[in-house]
């Protein structure tokens, strides 16, 4: 696996993001300042509601930025199966169905799925359940990891480590 390859595979999807952001942000921020939205009566709230979608625009464009500098500071560690999953693994989980599941321990940008050589990778961050439970196992540890649906475990799944890089 080349990692150094990785990364900047997803710094470059997180740049995308970044920019999709700032791109929806105009458009929210020329909807609220368009002179057609100026309100008539004390019932025509089309401006305030684009000013609110143009400041919560304006916080995701902020949080992408962050993102992406917080990415940018990840160091390239290889990982091998004596190593303990940190941030910065690319590490391969199977289910107890034999289904194989590639995640990357990111420390931004959690859910974020990426194509990488064929193959999708999904970004997940120490503070999802399966970032929590996979941090500092090792190659064939077995992890349980409870799935959370309106504060109740949901559902527990079952993973096995075959590889960390």
């Amino acid at each position: 696996m080349n990692k150094p390859l990785l990364l900047k595979h997803i710094l470059a999807e997180l740049e995308i993001v970044h920019q999709s952001a700032v791109d929806a942000a105009q458009r929210a921020y020329e909807t609220a300042t368009d002179d057609e939205n100026t309100a008539e009566n004390k019932y025509d709230t089309l401006g305030l509601e684009a000013s609110y979608l143009a400041h919560g625009q304006s916080e995701r464009v902020a949080e992408c930025k962050a993102d992406v500098m917080a990415f940018k500071k990840l160091q390239p560690l290889d990982f091998f199966s004596d190593t303990p999953v940190a941030i910065g693994a690319l590490v391969y989980i199977e289910d107890e169905l034999g289904d194989e599941q590639i995640v990357f321990l990111s420390p931004v940008a959690g859910g974020l799925k990426i194509k990488f050589n064929n193959k999708e990778i999904t970004l997940i961050t120490p503070s999802s359940p399966l970032g929590k439970a996979l941090f500092t196992c090792f190659v064939d540890d077995e992890i349980e990891v409870a799935f959370f649906n309106d504060n109740k475990p949901d559902n527990k799944k079952l993973y096995q480590i075959t590889a960390i890089y």
